[in-house]
């Protein structure tokens, strides 16, 4: 269960670094969801451009069963490929935004 909490750290570490960028436009917050005893980590923005309402979450992940369960990546780059980098192996990450007929063939975790 060590690598749980060394799981929660990269995906808190990953999140933190997207945010850290503002958005391109509008006038936006940045808000860092860590629900850490339910552990549900998601990037989300919310804010106003001119006087159209914007709200979006771009980066949802979940642990579940031992595995980096990412529900929404609304990158360019690809979370699970920031997170293999810092050393978790691809059978612990699930692209659960695939259906799950197509995840054995993703290179990552089934489920």
């Amino acid at each position: 269960m060590a690598h749980l909490e060394t799981y929660r750290q990269h995906i808190q570490e990953v999140i933190r670094e997207y945010g850290s960028h503002p958005p391109a436009y509008g006038e936006m917050e940045t808000e860092f969801i860590f629900d850490t005893v339910r552990d549900h980590y998601q990037l989300v923005y919310a804010g106003w451009n001119g006087i159209q309402r914007l709200y979006g979450c771009i980066i949802h992940i979940d642990l579940k069963d031992g595995k980096i369960w990412i529900q929404y990546d609304g990158t360019e780059i690809g979370i699970a490929n920031e997170l293999v980098e810092r050393g978790v192996p691809k059978q612990d990450i699930v692209l659960a935004f695939h259906a799950p007929y197509k995840r054995p063939y993703t290179g990552f975790g089934v489920n």
